[in-house]
């Protein structure tokens, strides 16, 4: 059984009004919109603003809009991953991600998966998500410090040399 309101949306989803009323009580009704409104600026960002998981139905062309992407990763950090790949290369973006999901370091651009502020970030928050790290990082003494203090499971994706490390096989003894 269809829930009344994804009835009503499917129903009234050619009406602007309606839509934009809608996605501000329920962010993710943005689903059954028709396809221009979830390529509407305004309708878009009000659907994010009630929940960041909307973004799963936002037209391509504002997957690549920054500020969407944003506002979006606020309220659901995860969806970063549907950012175009032009923003999975951004800074920023991933940064405000990772902060706080850093799983999202799986979804970044080969180039920021070698930046040490990113990945820094992501394994504070989740350190077993340094496999997805370069592997120049992956050897890098306090990025594998930083997960292995978080997770101690890290210690299996980090490099050979380190995993040889006195101090870091002391950390997995604590």
């Amino acid at each position: 059984m269809e829930r009344k309101e994804v009835t009503e949306m499917k129903k009234n989803k050619d009406n602007r009004q309606y839509v934009l009323e809608a996605v501000q009580q329920e962010g993710k009704l943005l689903e059954f919109a028709k396809d221009e409104f979830r390529d509407d600026e305004e309708i878009v960002k009000e659907a994010l603003k009630q929940d960041g998981e909307a973004l799963e139905f936002v037209s391509n062309r504002l997957k690549d809009n920054k500020e969407i992407i944003l506002l979006g990763i606020k309220g659901a950090p995860w969806t970063a991953c549907y950012a175009s790949e032009k923003l999975k290369a951004d800074k920023e973006v991933i940064m405000e991600s990772v902060k706080t999901y850093g799983q999202s370091l799986y979804y970044a651009s080969e180039e920021l998966r070698n930046d040490k502020d990113v990945v820094k970030l992501a394994v504070q928050n989740k350190g077993i998500i340094i496999k997805y790290a370069s592997y120049e990082l992956r050897n890098d003494v306090e990025i594998a410090t930083i997960a292995m203090k978080q997770d101690k499971r890290a210690y299996n994706f980090i490099s050979q040399r380190l995993k040889n490390d006195d101090e870091i096989k002391k950390l997995l003894e604590n």
